[in-house]
């Protein structure tokens, strides 16, 4: 009996990293992810999805780890004053193989609502894919309007900065708890 399943199973680790994405191989992961997600997935872009907000935005990403260290991007989330005060998020994706991890996306929301509330964040808004309301909702955010982006449906979304404290933090870690069926085998 093989020591372990030679099938296409993703390498799921028990931690990950969310931090903001400093060195170049974070970035390049970050543009990377969403391009996979954004134009050949969802095909909401040809090519590249990236704009003039990329400039000078902040990217955020969510790596694996291994022995504690950053090991590659799976998640991805960007930042950016769009006028003093009023913070704007975009672009949040997280790899298909690590989705159903669930609190990656909501973890790199947290970093990135409180990392625009630290720099002086008083309004942080998001413009959200229908299918994504309820995450937000609750997460503490509330529909300002519908609109549509893409040609798919969308919510302008507003974060209660109030469940957000501001922090200087520049990296955070999520411990993935254990699948139950490996707890009952240890």
């Amino acid at each position: 009996m093989p020591i372990c399943d030679e099938t296409d199973a993703p390498f799921l680790p028990g931690e990950y990293a969310i931090l903001i994405a400093r060195h170049p191989w974070e970035r390049a992961g970050h543009f990377a992810l969403r391009r996979q997600v954004f134009c050949l997935e969802q095909q909401l872009f040809e090519g590249s999805d990236r704009d003039a907000i990329d400039d000078d935005a902040t990217p955020i990403v969510a790596t694996t780890t291994i022995l504690g260290s950053p090991h590659s991007v799976v998640g991805a989330v960007r930042i950016h004053q769009e006028q003093p005060g009023l913070w704007r998020g975009s672009r949040l994706a997280v790899h298909a193989d690590h989705r159903r991890i669930g609190r990656l996306g909501t973890e790199l929301i947290r970093l990135a609502v409180c990392t625009a509330h630290a720099r002086g964040a008083t309004r942080f808004l998001a413009q959200v894919q229908v299918q994504n309301v309820p995450l937000f909702r609750r997460l503490h955010w509330m529909s300002l309007e519908e609109i549509t982006l893409c040609g798919l449906p969308h919510h302008v979304m507003q974060a209660d900065l109030a469940r957000y404290l501001p922090h200087g933090l520049d990296r955070t870690r999520l411990i993935r708890p254990l699948d139950p069926a490996a707890r009952q085998a240890a």
